[in-house]
């Protein structure tokens, strides 16, 4: 799937990627969940296949390191490196909080320690990568990175390795396309269901790199209904 240019003329806006806020793209999940009864972990299942697919786009060796951080967007990435790992990479994890107990991501992480997946809780790890995976925080996210967050997101910006977020780059408002006090700076970032409201900023074009739009198989009409209002 190639990039999207963050510009939208009137030739290209039939095809332009539907938008989101923060409320309104968690209330996509919620309504696929309890409305249409969809199963949370397949929805996860759905994402980190469509984000596997274009992890392998910028892989230019053998060696992946994904950060996970403890939740939904830390088990997408653990639930990618099973099938990078079955894609024949050399697919290492860190794991910079852990998941809660029960919970979809916590079902990812176990399922990848079952596989004997290295996880590990070292950032010297990162320096073993081809390429970085950013799963550490989500759209959620509103406020101010932290802790070893924060130390994650330094350490791998600081790196001249290719690094692709997953969803949104870690630390950056999903609305309003600013950094949280500090945010990945990605050279791709795989989205689910549509752009997030703060990508149409300038200030997030040096985090979000190219953008790759992810179908996780929610229903489209849900999706459209939520979505919010093309730019003009």
């Amino acid at each position: 799937m190639g990039s999207l240019d963050f510009g939208m003329n009137e030739s290209s806006r039939t095809n332009a990627p539907l938008i989101f806020d923060r409320a309104g793209i968690r209330e996509v999940d919620r309504r696929a969940i309890e409305v249409h009864g969809m199963n949370g972990l397949v929805l996860m299942e759905n994402a980190a296949v469509g984000a596997s697919r274009i992890a392998f786009d910028y892989l230019k060796g053998t060696r992946v390191v994904i950060a996970c951080g403890s939740g939904n967007n830390g088990g997408d990435g653990y639930a990618m490196a099973r099938h990078l790992h079955n894609g024949g990479v050399d697919v290492r994890i860190l794991a910079c909080s852990q998941p809660r107990q029960d919970s979809d991501a916590w079902q990812n992480a176990r399922i990848a320690h079952t596989m004997d997946l290295p996880i590990e809780e070292d950032l010297d790890v990162l320096s073993q990568a081809d390429l970085v995976i950013d799963a550490l925080l989500g759209t959620g996210l509103d406020r101010p990175v932290k802790d070893r967050y924060l130390d994650c997101i330094e350490r791998i910006n600081s790196m001249p390795t290719t690094t692709l977020s997953i969803d949104i780059p870690s630390g950056l408002d999903a609305d309003t396309g600013r950094p949280l006090g500090t945010a990945m700076r990605a050279t791709a970032t795989a989205t689910f269901v549509g752009w997030k409201s703060g990508f149409l900023q300038d200030t997030a074009k040096a985090f979000t790199g190219s953008i790759h739009v992810v179908d996780i198989g929610v229903p489209a009409a849900l999706a459209t209904a939520l979505c919010l209002p093309q730019p003009e």
